[in-house]
C-alpha cells in the first residue's frame, strides 16, 4: 500500500521539477537572446578575432602599388631636398639663417671649393717621378692653409652680416662650421643645391 502511495506522488514531483528546469532553461535563452542577440564566445573564439596577421598584404599587385608609392614619395623628398624646400631639409639646414648663409656662400668664389680639383691633380703628379711630387705636395699644403685663412673670414663677415639681418642676440650658433663646410665643397656637390648665381648675394 505504501508503494502504491508513493508511486504517483513519486511521478507527479518529478514532473514538476522537470517542468520548472525547462522553463528556467528557456528563461535563460531568451535572456540571453534579447540581451546580446549572440551568444558568449568563447576566450579563444575571442582572440581570434582578435589576432592579426604579421605580414602585409600578399597580393603582388597591392604590394607593388606600395612600393610605388613609397618610391614616388622618396623621389619627392629628394627632390624637394636638393631644392632647398624646408619641409624635405634636415634640423641642420633648417631654418632663415641657415637658408640665408647658403645662399652667401654660393654667391661667392671661395678659396676651398677648388681644393678637391686641386687634389685629383696631386693624384696625378704621384705617378710622375721627379721633383713634380714634391712641388705637388708643397702647394697643395699651401693651398689649404689659403683655404683655411678664407674660411676663417668667411666666417667673420657672416656674423657681422648676420648681426645686421637678425640681431646680434638672434644669431644662432654654429654658422661659421657650417659656412666652412659648405665652402669647401665642390659646388655642383653641394647639397641643397645652390639656390643663387655667383655674386648673387643675399640681401
Amino acid at each position: 500500500m505504501g508503494t502504491g502511495l508513493a508511486g504517483p506522488y513519486w511521478e507527479d514531483h518529478v514532473a514538476k521539477k522537470s517542468s520548472q528546469a525547462e522553463q528556467s532553461s528557456a528563461e535563460l535563452e531568451s535572456e540571453t537572446v534579447v540581451g546580446k542577440g549572440r551568444p558568449t564566445p568563447s576566450r579563444k573564439e575571442a582572440q581570434a578575432l582578435k589576432a592579426q596577421p604579421l605580414v602585409g598584404n600578399r597580393d603582388k599587385a597591392v604590394q607593388k602599388a606600395q612600393r610605388m608609392k613609397m618610391n614616388e614619395a622618396r623621389e619627392r623628398a629628394r627632390v624637394g631636398m636638393m631644392a632647398g624646400e624646408e619641409r624635405y631639409l634636415g634640423s641642420r639646414d633648417r631654418g632663415p639663417q641657415r637658408r640665408w648663409v647658403r645662399d652667401y656662400v654660393d654667391a661667392r668664389i671661395s678659396v676651398g671649393e677648388f681644393l678637391i680639383p686641386l687634389m685629383v691633380i696631386l693624384l696625378i703628379l704621384m705617378f710622375v717621378p721627379g721633383p713634380a711630387q714634391v712641388y705637388g705636395v708643397l702647394v697643395v699644403w699651401g693651398f689649404l692653409a689659403f683655404a683655411i685663412i678664407d674660411a676663417v673670414f668667411l666666417g667673420m663677415r657672416l656674423k657681422r652680416k648676420l648681426s645686421q639681418k637678425f640681431g646680434a642676440e638672434n644669431v644662432q650658433k654654429g654658422f661659421r662650421w657650417y659656412a666652412a663646410m659648405r665652402a669647401f665643397q665642390f659646388r655642383m656637390m653641394r647639397v641643397p643645391k645652390p639656390q643663387v648665381k655667383r655674386m648673387q648675394y643675399p640681401s
